[in-house]
């Protein structure tokens, strides 16, 4: 059972699962993490000190018995309404009541503390415990000591996964695909032939890597798929989101860069060369061929043509439609995506548009009322000299 007291061999409790918590007094959990504990009410060091923490929160869940954070001085109203037990912070807040650990890196001494109360269970280190009596490892295939499978994971002819490694249920290698060190795929993540992982690589549920590119030509009618002979390389310490997918090259690799964070529902096309410690966002769509410098940002929803490049330090805001080559440091905005300036001073127009049709109107009216006396002026200029002919 999955809640019942016979846990299977790959159970980890969620951070969130009381019965992976710990109870420390504040003092001690202030230590542990480098902090000072201060306070500003009544009462005496030595009872504040001994508040019992049980978990850690952001302010918005937090409850009795939590350390909380503010980053802010104005959260204080907010913490004071709270039923926290404590907050940590980076500088006092001078109108705080909860007792605060004051630490110099406020979400480094937020993580540790998590990690404190929140500690997750290590698994055993038995072969038993390390694979699943369900996984399925091809005789070809090579996986290190310390590497886990869950239910369910196949590995396929070939392969090979480096140590400390763990492959979540459902997961699938297929044939030739090789994994680094101290990766981690999640549920249900495919790897379709000749996939490469680097090291230290995190692959969220139901991501799918190496699949057929897009790519079709006409013949006779109808359409025929291009050759799909390449693969997907991704470098070490790549993050990919849920249910991203990146296509395998049509002769030669999609490339990863080192570094690099790709959210949830990502589209990359074939032979796509991403850069390294690039930012792309969800739900972006990259077109084949396509290719991106160092330290790229790609905003949620972005859309990008075939066979670009896209410089080092490129900005593209949200919803942006790129169908040019972009220079080193552009940032761009709006679809036809242009720098960011243009796009601003386009749309301060267009706010401005009502005004400046009352001003034309009223133009075209003062110039038609000019005109109309122009023409009379010299109607009676023209009769006049006829008279005096």
């Amino acid at each position: 059972m999955w809640l019942g007291l016979t846990m299977p061999w790959y159970y980890q409790p969620p951070s969130h699962m009381e019965v992976s918590m710990r109870t420390m007094q504040l003092k001690e959990l202030a230590q542990r993490v480098g902090g000072r504990l201060i306070h500003s009410s009544d009462s005496d060091a030595q009872t504040i000190g001994a508040v019992e923490i049980c978990n850690a929160l952001p302010l918005q869940d937090a409850r009795p018995g939590c350390l909380t954070m503010a980053d802010h001085t104005k959260q204080t109203q907010r913490l004071n309404e709270s039923t926290a037990a404590a907050v940590m912070v980076s500088e006092a807040l001078a109108d705080c009541r909860l007792p605060m650990i004051v630490v110099d890196n406020l979400h480094a001494g937020f993580q540790q503390a998590i990690a404190i109360l929140r500690p997750r269970r290590e698994p055993a280190d038995s072969v038993s415990a390390q694979h699943h009596p369900s996984a399925v490892i091809a005789p070809s295939a090579q996986v290190a000591q310390g590497t886990r499978l869950g239910p369910g994971v196949v590995v396929g002819e070939n392969c090979v996964v480096g140590a400390g490694c763990v492959l979540h249920s459902g997961v699938q290698l297929l044939e030739n695909c090789v994994i680094g060190e101290d990766c981690e795929l999640f549920p249900h993540v495919t790897l379709y032939p000749e996939t490469r992982i680097g090291d230290r690589v995190l692959i969220h549920a139901a991501a799918v890597l190496g699949a057929y590119g897009f790519g079709y030509h006409q013949r006779n009618g109808s359409h025929v798929r291009t050759a799909q002979l390449g693969w997907v390389e991704v470098g070490d310490d790549v993050e990919i989101g849920a249910a991203t997918t990146i296509d395998r090259g049509t002769y030669g690799p999609t490339r990863i860069g080192d570094g690099t964070k790709i959210d949830n529902q990502v589209q990359i096309g074939h032979n796509c060369h991403i850069g390294k410690r690039n930012l792309i966002c969800a739900q972006v769509g990259i077109a084949g061929s396509t290719s991106t410098g160092d330290n790229v940002v790609l905003a949620g929803q972005v859309g990008i043509a075939d066979h670009l490049h896209l410089a080092d330090n490129v900005q593209v805001g949200a919803q942006s439609g790129v169908i040019n080559n972009v220079s080193e440091g552009a940032v761009l905005v709006g679809s036809p995506a242009a720098p960011r300036r243009q796009r601003f001073l386009e749309g301060a127009m267009i706010g401005r548009l009502p005004e400046l049709r009352r001003e034309l109107k009223a133009v075209q009216e003062t110039v038609a009322q000019l005109s109309a006396a122009q023409n009379n002026s010299t109607s009676q200029e023209q009769a006049a000299l006829r008279r005096s002919a």
